[in-house]
């Protein structure tokens, strides 16, 4: 039997195929397998793998869409009670061979049906009618054309005369200058249409989210950053395409080599992915590899509309781009010769789906990339622990860029202890030397991002005169605050009452961090009122091209100061910002999280970064409770050796990843009493089945950091594990168990930690 289902006869001619077997748009478990259907005569030889397709379904022949997974000619069962495919529909998309291929992956992997995987790898998931230009040409000329101009002058249709004589002279114009420019209503071009004048062409355009930007300023790559794309380049050339990390400091010009590399690729005709983790980098990233590239290079994200997401992914499909920039969907582009998949910052947990299958865009394209023999580049000035680990151990290659691009050095960076401050007198947000440093800065007319450290945490509670902050004793995670006067820890339930005095200091200043974005931009304005503030959060950045006009008006000077949460700190380059203030470290370092000090000094680097990046020296302000915590000492020194050490030396004696892997299993109910009563019984069955393997521990189930959303409480258990494959049997194990006493009122959701795939 051949790929798609044919067999052949005896005298060698192919079988007819007149089955196709079709996944089902309904996300249930319950119809998560192929249902096969007979294809009507009509319909044979134009139904292809991968076409959506409206077909009968269930006993009351309810109208469907789904994908058609395999074509075969084997009837599964009797052929006449199998029911015939009723359409091909003309809202869906075709899906390719590797997309089905890569859904079945994240199904296995991550957990989940599979028509919600197959969702997940498209980009779009149905037609957008095409965009049209519309061009009015005249149909008469000269004389002719004369003396039609005379008529109408004659009988007093001034607008359609003025629209005529525009035509004429012109040659052609424009539907939208007729009406708009020339104030011409379209039933006037109906009539002069109708009656031979002028003829309305019509042709479709692509709908392009990417502006028309400059020349590229070409830059000489160092000897570090040759090197690095000569490498990989010529390992790829060899057929030996691997996985990499770039593990340069901030303004080593990473960005360059990506470009190098791209240029690369195109040069033997591959195409390229490059992945970027916020979509507010898109705007810079974007303008940067069109000055090169020109329009071979788009971009997909989820502010698009639906039809230029359709369009750009038209364009990948037909070969028409070489380059697609976005977010972690864009990965799922439908190129054909895909040579090159590049992530910038890779750390950033943006790279993880939150929503149902929970894949990870590193480890996804790593498989992607196998199906295509194509390079897979990480690229970050603060790996995640998992990438740097695979780099110590061998599995992956690392390449080191040691020097800004620009020459200049690293930022000069001053921990303030906010406890002195607050001992000293003084109660604002504001350390005395970051309000010194930014009235130098308004002085001396350079720019300064002040980045709150907030955005995604729970509350901790911390003493704001010693800096002792709440911490669980059995899982060395900080309990967060909740309702009712209660300090829990999210990994194993421990509880304990709110404190009002520091059990360490005995001070009353005990509490939880309050203050917002907009509060510190109200706060400036009052300590220094002749500042130019632009405020870049959630909320200003709500309205499409929001983000793109705060960005590029920082860039052109048209503020002294932009405040942010992190947002602003990932990979942006603003060459006249030489003062960067980080109002709250703390803020991160204590979310109830393993992966706390790791998040926190990678933002902490990355906020210190920005400082600098052009011919000035760069000066930042660490604002801090805790300025002796491991991750802000390296941080404030740009250590990332340093910081590994010590942070994996943690990792391993608490059995965390990368030493160990960890399985999440997440429990919703609309009923709070049934999703505890269940967590409870999937944990009692993985503790049985880890004393079986004696090789797992499970932690919990406690409610979920974050306890209730859309009315549904959450319970979340883990376990842990030196073996990744007994987490992966323990799931299999509590998916069984939990298909037999599966209700609707309750989800499960298993959630691994990016494990070592390399």
């Amino acid at each position: 039997m051949s790929r798609y289902g044919q067999s052949l006869t005896d005298a060698g001619t192919p079988e007819p195929v007149c089955y196709a077997n079709v996944i089902i748009d309904i996300s249930h478990e319950k119809v998560d397998r192929p249902f096969q259907y007979r294809i009507p005569d009509a319909l044979l030889g134009k139904i292809e793998v991968g076409m959506c397709v409206e077909v009968p379904f269930g006993k009351g022949n309810t109208e469907r869409s789904g994908y058609v997974m395999e074509l075969t000619n084997k009837p599964e069962y009797a052929p006449d009670k199998i029911k015939e495919v009723l359409r091909i529909s003309s809202r869906g998309v075709l899906v390719q061979s590797n997309q089905i291929r890569l859904a079945a992956w994240i199904r296995r992997q991550y957990g989940s049906t599979m028509i919600t995987a197959l969702k997940t790898v498209l980009p779009v998931r149905q037609k957008v009618k095409s965009a049209t230009k519309r061009r009015i040409v005249p149909a008469v000329f000269g004389e002719e054309a004369q003396a039609c101009m005379e008529e109408l002058k004659r009988k007093h249709q001034n607008a359609r005369l003025r629209l005529l004589e525009r035509v004429c002279r012109e040659g052609e114009i424009s539907y939208e200058c007729a009406t708009k420019t020339l104030s011409v209503a379209p039933s006037v071009i109906r009539t002069l249409e109708q009656k031979g004048v002028v003829k309305v062409l019509s042709e479709d355009v692509y709908r392009s989210p990417v502006g028309t930007f400059g020349k590229a300023h070409r830059i000489s790559l160092s000897r570090e950053q040759q090197y690095i794309a000569r490498e990989i380049l010529a390992e790829y050339r060899d057929g030996k395409p691997g996985t990499y990390l770039i593990h340069g400091i901030t303004g080593s010009g990473k960005t360059e080599v990506y470009m190098e590399l791209i240029a690369g690729m195109t040069a033997l005709g591959r195409q390229a992915i490059m992945l970027i983790p916020e979509i507010a980098l898109t705007y810079q990233t974007v303008s940067r590899f069109t000055a090169r590239f020109g329009e071979r290079v788009s971009v997909l994200h989820s502010r698009l509309s639906a039809g230029e997401r359709y369009d750009q992914c038209l364009r990948a499909a037909k070969g028409e781009i070489d380059v697609m920039i976005g977010p972690r969907s864009a990965l799922f582009t439908p190129f054909d010769r895909l040579g090159l998949i590049l992530i910038d910052e890779e750390h950033e947990n943006s790279y993880k789906s939150e929503s149902m299958p929970k894949y990870h865009a590193r480890e996804t394209a790593q498989e992607l990339a196998s199906y295509y023999g194509a390079s897979v580049v990480l690229g970050s000035a603060t790996p995640s622990l998992e990438a740097y680990y695979a780099s110590e151990q061998g599995i992956i290659r690392r390449f080191e860029l040691t020097r800004r691009l620009t020459g200049g050095a690293l930022p000069q960076v001053y921990v303030e202890d906010l406890r002195k401050e607050l001992r000293s007198g003084n109660r604002s947000v504001f350390s005395r030397r970051l309000q010194s440093l930014l009235r130098q800065r308004l002085s001396d007319q350079e720019q300064s991002i002040l980045f709150l450290n907030r955005r995604g945490y729970a509350g901790f509670v911390s003493c704001r005169s010693c800096g002792h902050v709440m911490k669980c004793p059995h899982c060395d995670v900080s309990l967060s605050e909740h309702g009712g006067g209660r300090l829990i820890c999210h990994y194993c339930g421990y509880e304990q009452p709110a404190v009002k005095q520091c059990p360490k200091c005995g001070s009353p200043y005990i509490m939880g961090f309050r203050a917002g974005t907009q509060q510190i931009e109200e706060m400036l304005h009052r300590f220094l009122p002749q500042a130019r503030v632009l405020r870049m959060d959630a909320d200003t950045t709500r309205k499409k091209g929001s983000l793109e006009e705060i960005l590029k008006a920082f860039a052109e000077g048209e503020a002294d100061i932009l405040v942010g949460t992190q947002m602003i700190v990932k990979g942006h380059d603003f060459p006249n910002v030489t003062l960067v203030g980080i109002l709250a470290a703390d803020l991160s370092l204590y979310a109830g999280d393993y992966r706390a000090g790791e998040r926190t000094f990678q933002l902490l680097t990355q906020a210190a970064g920005r400082a600098g990046r052009g011919s000035r020296p760069g000066e930042v302000v660490i604002q801090t409770y805790q300025p002796q915590h491991h991750s802000i000492v390296y941080a404030s020194r740009q250590d990332y050796p340093g910081f590994y050490e010590k942070e994996m030396a943690y990792r391993a004696l608490m059995g965390y990843p990368p030493a160990g892997h960890m399985l999440a299993v997440l429990v919703l109910s609309y009923e709070e009493e049934r999703g505890r009563q269940l967590a409870g019984y999937l944990a009692q069955e993985g503790i049985r089945q880890a004393g079986k393997m004696g090789c797992v521990q499970i932690i919990g189930p406690s409610p979920a950091s974050i306890a209730r959303i859309g009315d549904q409480y959450r319970m979340v258990f883990y376990a842990k594990s030196g073996q990744g494959k007994a987490l992966i049997r323990l799931r299999d194990r509590l998916e069984a168990v939990w298909e037999v006493c599966r209700s609707r009122t309750e989800t499960v959701q298993f959630d691994f930690d990016p494990m070592n795939s390399y």
